[in-house]
């Protein structure tokens, strides 16, 4: 979508995508290689009687799914900002997450490109928030030659 689309308001909503265990193991691994995330045992003994999703998965997840609606397209420049993150609730082995995203800021610049800010809340599968933040890219303004 060029900048122009975008307005105040307006809402978006995501397919929902199943974290599994393997998943989990797998990004906490490369990314994220603490306990909770990878021992069994020890994340057993813990508050969650269990391995929970690193935040850093569950934020990289929520963009991919923000993403995937195709909704910047190929008007998208390049992200600028990360605001307000913050990691509400563990995600679980088994959770099936989804997104809705809100514009709540748009900047026009001077050339033919202007900023837009969404606020991205990830929800469970029981409709409980578990991660929220706000992003900003730079998107054109005009079709491209």
């Amino acid at each position: 979508m060029k900048y122009h689309e975008f307005s105040i308001g307006q809402v978006f909503k995501t397919k929902s995508l199943r974290i599994t265990h393997e998943n989990i193991k797998s990004f906490a691994a490369e990314y994220d290689p603490q306990y909770m995330h990878l021992d069994e045992e020890k994340a057993g003994q813990g508050r969650f009687n269990g391995i929970i999703a690193s935040g850093i998965q569950t934020l990289a997840v929520s963009f991919k799914l923000w993403v995937e609606t195709g909704s910047y397209g190929e008007d998208v420049i390049a992200g600028t900002a990360m605001n307000h993150i913050k990691f509400i609730k563990p995600v679980f082995p088994g959770d099936e997450l989804h997104c809705v995203i809100e514009v709540i800021g748009l900047s026009s610049k001077k050339n033919e490109t202007g900023l837009v800010t969404v606020s991205l809340s990830t929800f469970n599968q029981a409709d409980e928030k578990v991660f929220a933040g706000e992003l900003t890219v730079l998107v054109n303004k005009q079709q491209q030659v």
